[in-house]
């Protein structure tokens, strides 16, 4: 798998005073802000970006190791640096003994004004039948890039929530209808997966909703199968784009499956694919692609879906967000 260097602008004002590593490191988060840099994209190297910017290279190894160390660049040895997929910003931590403390500041409260502990209780039953009544009420749309997975992270979503959740793609948003622009501005809430929230906060800005980013792992049995294969097991790896190449590529590395003999795709011409599926024992495929790979492989090959499922702490810090964006308004 290859990738291309991204062409990147960036402007340094050596009479500002402000260090010249943090503008670096500023400019390349906002290249990535606006989709100007997208997941899987390469960076120069530090020695090109330096000699480009007429500036030091330990300024350019400042910023690119400090944006490695927040998440946003990945270095791969003999392969270059990459923007990587963001980190989970909702990290929960100690969140029972915090939930506690607020149950106990409200009992003693209920306590000292007279409430007896089966009052309380009450209040607190009927306060969560009326949150999940609210959620029940909300209709969301989850946007993805491909139908397969939108409509997977929906049905799940759905399940958790309560709420009415609609699957949509960005090619639906990209290409919107009359009715398809209908059901957005219909909708509460907009939610996506981390990776692609930069470009719906973009697509979808004329309608004015809150978009709001989960964080989504690879399926642990997905990683279980590929890992029980033989050592000697040659895999063919099809989806829909660099940046679904990408995010696989470090999930099976993140897994100890570096070494694999992987060759990974997203053409669809079918003589390339014919070539990459004769030289593959198994072939694994994004939801994207299933069906169309299916359709074009003629050998008897084993063809297995490279799935993600939602991250709990993500759905449990998205329940607690929409919540709140409810009775904000």
């Amino acid at each position: 798998m290859s990738f291309g260097v991204i062409a990147i602008e960036i402007k340094i004002d050596k009479d500002s005073g402000v260090p010249l590593y943090l503008q670096v490191k500023k400019q390349i988060m906002n290249l990535i802000k606006t989709d100007t840099l997208m997941v899987g994209n390469k960076m120069p190297t530090e020695r090109e970006l330096s000699e480009r910017l007429k500036v030091s290279r330990n300024t350019i190894s400042t910023a690119y190791n400090e944006l490695e160390q927040e998440g946003v660049l990945k270095s791969y040895q003999g392969r270059g640096t990459f923007v990587a997929e963001e980190a989970n910003p909702w990290k929960v931590q100690n969140i029972k003994e915090k939930i506690i403390k607020f149950v106990d500041l409200g009992f003693e409260e209920a306590l000292e004004s007279g409430m007896d502990a089966d009052e309380f209780l009450e209040v607190v039953m009927q306060r969560v039948r009326e949150k999940k009544e609210l959620m029940s009420k909300i209709t969301a749309l989850y946007v993805e890039c491909n139908i397969e997975q939108a409509k997977m992270f929906s049905k799940q979503l759905m399940d958790s929530t309560n709420m009415n959740v609609i699957p949509f793609t960005l090619e639906d948003i990209r290409t919107a209808t009359k009715e398809t622009k209908s059901v957005i501005e219909k909708s509460q809430v907009i939610i996506a997966t981390f990776n692609h929230v930069n470009e719906v906060v973009r697509l979808t800005r004329p309608f004015k909703k809150e978009v709001i980013g989960v964080a989504i792992n690879v399926d642990l049995q997905t990683i279980v199968k590929i890992a029980r294969y033989p050592e000697q097991t040659k895999f063919g790896f099809v989806c829909m784009s660099q940046e679904f190449m990408f995010k696989a590529r470090g999930a099976l590395e993140k897994a100890g499956l570096a070494n694999i003999d992987i060759q990974y795709t997203n053409t669809t011409d079918k003589e390339e694919l014919a070539k990459i599926v004769s030289n593959s024992d198994v072939i694994i495929v994004s939801p994207g692609r299933y069906k169309d790979v299916k359709e074009n492989i003629t050998e008897d090959k084993e063809t297995m879906k490279f799935l993600y499922s939602l991250d709990d702490s993500s759905v449990k810090a998205l329940k607690s967000k929409i919540i709140e964006l409810k009775y904000q308004k």
